[in-house]
């Protein structure tokens, strides 16, 4: 006689039990941060080892741990798996479903007016820029992690691709930013199909390091061949882009002049910021639309179960080198903005680091969702931002952020892995077809 499925739902923790944990979590974090914040070492003038004690800050990271410990908990009640008791009542959880599906459209909205709003903030209007352009990397890099499930560790080789292309192409011949931003990312897209090749049979780990290598690779080489890339000196002097071929500039041939306006530096930033935006969701778009196509269902399918990928028929060579070279696209045309935007770009622009922060924003974001990468971009890009005035403590916040997210949400902010075509109705399987009992 089976159980009552109500009977399995597990209850709440009690309010003992919550307690108690905090206190422990409280505890380890006294032991933590004993060394770390309450004591002080430092090197005298005279060569000797001084130390003070800020004990005052330690009892707030200790109090800060022990609540957050309690609002983890509530949070597990809350928003956690489905065979656990519920705190939240239907109603507020149907209010939450609605205004999650509002969060698209109004941040679409306030997006498109915040040159507007913030005109004369020249800081808020570069932050805005910034954070559209990695909006725009995890895009193109949600295409290979979240859709086709390959993770690339060495993404900032297109991005350093599609930069050095603009930047070359421009200063050499004399082409226009519109003409060469296809051009960088068709570049960048060959150099996605060159690095697919080698590891069509890698999975995993291996595949990781073998991407790292790529994005390795690539730094060196603009390091040391000098006579093409400029070596560590880089390449000054990039264009700006015009508007159909009027520059933006105090010139008599400029905008400004032409229109009968006066000039300011702002009408630029303005203008790039629209041109970030418009990249960002001709990514969105395309992505989305791909995702429909037979090629984005055949990289679902590759990131499910590459085994069962061959069996249906799928050819994983072509599945895998297309994602690559989608994703490396995206990238290459974000790099041409970015050294246009810049102005002047270096090897020192292209390190590891930015493969990890945009590998960091999908992960956070949700693999596979649009919306959940925006969102981690928003939040790491303009959340540095935002704690910059904590100086040694922005670091440890932000880390601390992170963890709480990873548990709360493992998934990522909005994880969404459901593929696109699925049954409308479940339907039960003949036990005929599995090894025992009822499908």
């Amino acid at each position: 006689m089976s159980a009552n499925p109500a009977a399995q739902t597990s209850r709440a923790p009690s309010a003992a039990f919550i307690l108690k944990k905090s206190l422990i979590s409280a505890l380890v974090a006294l032991v933590l941060f004993s060394l770390m914040i309450g004591v002080r070492t430092e090197a005298g003038p005279d060569g000797q080892l001084t130390y003070w004690t800020r004990f005052g800050d330690l009892a707030v990271m200790v109090a800060a741990v022990f609540g957050g410990s309690i609002l983890i908990e509530l949070f597990r009640q809350w928003w956690g798996p489905v065979d656990t008791a519920r705190v939240v009542p239907a109603p507020v959880q149907n209010a939450l479903a609605f205004g999650g599906r509002l969060v698209a459209p109004v941040l679409l909205v306030f997006t498109f007016l915040v040159p507007v709003l913030f005109y004369n903030e020249r800081y808020i209007l570069d932050l805005a820029i910034l954070v559209l352009t990695y909006v725009m990397l995890g895009w193109g890099l949600n295409v290979v992690v979240g859709l086709a499930g390959l993770l690339d560790l060495g993404y900032v080789a297109f991005y350093a691709v599609g930069a050095y292309s603009y930047a070359l192409l421009a200063t050499n011949f004399g082409l226009s930013f519109w003409i060469c931003l296809p051009l960088a990312g068709i570049l960048a897209a060959f150099w996605g199909v060159l690095l697919g090749f080698p590891v069509l049979r890698l999975r995993g780990d291996y595949l990781a390091i073998v991407t790292l290598a790529f994005g390795e690779i690539i730094r060196l080489v603009l390091i040391n061949w000098q006579s093409l890339t400029g070596g560590p000196n880089g390449v000054t002097g990039i264009p700006r882009p015009t508007l159909f071929g009027i520059p933006l500039t105090p010139a008599d041939d400029g905008l400004a002049a032409m229109l009968g306006i006066e000039f300011s530096p702002t009408h630029r930033i303005v203008f790039l910021f629209y041109i970030i935006l418009a990249l960002a969701l001709l990514t969105n778009w395309v992505t989305i639309r791909l995702r429909r196509l037979p090629i984005g269902r055949a990289w679902e399918a590759l990131r499910e179960d590459e085994v069962a990928c061959r069996a249906l028929g799928i050819n994983t060579t072509t599945t895998k080198l297309t994602a690559f070279a989608t994703g490396a696209m995206f990238g290459g045309l974000a790099g041409a903005f970015f050294a246009t935007r810049q102005g002047f770009i270096s090897p020192e622009s292209f390190t590891f680091h930015e493969s990890a922060l945009v590998l960091a924003i999908v992960v956070l974001g949700g693999m596979g969702s649009q919306l959940g990468v925006a969102l981690a971009a928003l939040a790491m890009i303009g959340g540095f931002e935002l704690f910059r005035g904590l100086d040694q403590y922005r670091m440890l916040v932000f880390g601390m952020a992170m963890v709480l997210l990873m548990i709360w949400r493992p998934r990522g902010l909005i994880g969404h892995r459901a593929p696109t075509v699925f049954l409308q109705r479940k339907e039960a399987i003949s036990s005929d077809l599995v090894k025992e009992g009822h499908g």
